[in-house]
């Protein structure tokens, strides 16, 4: 792993990596929720019209991709829900389901791409624990899905205090 040195945002523009817009619930759940220094973002999938099974309709290069996008997803959340990337301290946990045919037997080699991104993005503070599971469907038939949950610092601002509705706040 190359080390970059600087800023979050710094890493992301050396690494040629633009945010997409931040992506809305779903259905009746908040996007992402505080509590006690951590941040819960609820699970996120690539972005576009991608659906299928890995192991049937996708390989599991593609799949590797698709987790990277999924990962684009909790970015923009992110930033989204911090305004500074730089206030994540580390990447805690991450649990991925991937959409797959039966036989199918890679699937952490399918969430190394949300992985890789957190360290190249987050360096050494990207490292996290991780679980996968291997899914016989998932919401809108995706191929991945990843949940995270991050450690945060917040520089005296009230986390959500920019966005009402967008997140809840427990102390």
């Amino acid at each position: 792993m190359t080390r970059i040195e600087g800023t979050v945002e710094g890493r992301l523009s050396a690494l040629g990596i633009v945010l997409p817009q931040a992506s809305e619930p779903a259905a009746k759940y908040a996007n992402y929720v505080f509590s006690n220094g951590l941040l819960f973002v609820s699970g996120k999938g690539p972005a576009g019209a991608v659906r299928g099974k890995l192991g049937r309709d996708f390989s599991t290069e593609e799949g590797y991709q698709f987790a990277r996008l999924a990962g684009l997803e909790v970015l923009a959340v992110l930033k989204n829900a911090l305004g500074n990337l730089d206030n994540v301290k580390q990447v805690v946990k991450v649990q991925g389901f991937v959409n797959a045919d039966p036989n199918y037997g890679e699937h952490h080699k399918v969430l190394n791409g949300f992985s890789d991104l957190m360290l190249e993005v987050f360096g050494e503070n990207g490292l996290h624990a991780r679980s996968v599971l291997g899914a016989s469907s998932l919401r809108d038939q995706l191929p991945v899905i990843v949940e995270s949950v991050f450690v945060v610092a917040m520089d005296g601002r009230l986390p959500g205090a920019a966005e009402k509705g967008s997140s809840i706040s427990i102390y």
